[in-house]
């Protein structure tokens, strides 16, 4: 056999396969993987994004904890400020109550103050009476004996 028609034979088929490959079997191969590379890039920015929401959700879990946080020290400060409100109103009605009832007290004592000067102021009369009737030796009469009483008692 003949070297060279071999040899351009060889190319021929050569260059035909190629050019077979080129029309038909490379388009497909190009296509199917630029099509896997859109894929992966595709998967490596959602990758991305997991990431970023998932720090964001973080970012965000953090603020609202922070946030309870402070609403759960608000709220027990103003239950502190509150109890401490209850106890000085409790306070101020248990000396207001103690003031109302001192001057009930003082009342009552005035009154048996005056219930046992008039009782003893009576008392004293009667005594009186009684003495100046043994000293005199005699009894008194009735209109005779409230002058006198009258007279003893604007003198006590």
């Amino acid at each position: 056999m003949n070297f060279n028609a071999t040899l351009i034979g060889q190319s021929i088929t050569f260059i035909i396969f190629v050019w077979f490959c080129m029309r038909f079997v490379w388009p497909p191969i190009m296509l199917a993987l630029q099509q896997r590379k859109e894929r992966v890039a595709e998967g490596l920015a959602a990758g991305e994004r997991g990431k970023h929401e998932l720090e964001l959700a973080r970012k965000k879990a953090l603020e609202t904890l922070h946030e309870a946080k402070q609403q759960a020290a608000e709220v027990i400060s103003r239950a502190e400020k509150r109890g401490a409100e209850i106890v000085e109103e409790a306070k101020n009605e248990a000396v207001e109550e103690g003031g109302r009832v001192k001057a009930a007290a003082l009342v009552a004592i005035e009154q048996e103050v005056n219930r046992a000067k008039e009782t003893l102021r009576g008392q004293v009369v009667e005594i009186a009476t009684a003495g100046a009737g043994r000293i005199l030796k005699r009894e008194l009469d009735a209109t005779a004996n409230d002058e006198l009483i009258k007279d003893l008692v604007a003198q006590i």
